[in-house]
């Protein structure tokens, strides 16, 4: 989908990490911060799927502006892969949501 999709999955995510951890959900979490922590790993990995979006969306701008230098089949594999790679994310997300659900379920 687009930057703003993703965004709004970011801003879902970081909200619940802050109910966790019992921060407003404006505020920046210390893991984030992070080299090599989930949180960092996590935002590295939707601003991947960011890019890949992004490109795939610029090359099949260019193909449809007719530009000789860019094939149907290339934009159509860029365009797939992004697809999936959101469809990835989306999936990290339900994961994480359906765990963070569960760990508050067991709390007393």
């Amino acid at each position: 989908m687009s930057a703003p999709a993703i965004q709004a999955v970011l801003q879902q995510m970081q909200a619940l990490s802050a109910q966790a951890g019992g921060q407003s959900a404006g505020s920046q979490s210390p893991l984030a911060e992070t080299s090599g922590s989930f949180a960092g790993e996590l935002q590295a990995s939707l601003g991947r799927i960011n890019q890949m979006q992004q490109s795939a969306n610029q090359q099949a701008m260019s193909f449809q502006a007719g530009d000789p230098n860019v094939a149907l089949n290339d934009v159509m594999v860029d365009m797939q892969k992004a697809s999936v790679a959101f469809d990835m994310g989306v999936q990290v997300r339900n994961r994480l949501v359906t765990s963070y659900k569960e760990i508050m379920g067991l709390q007393v």
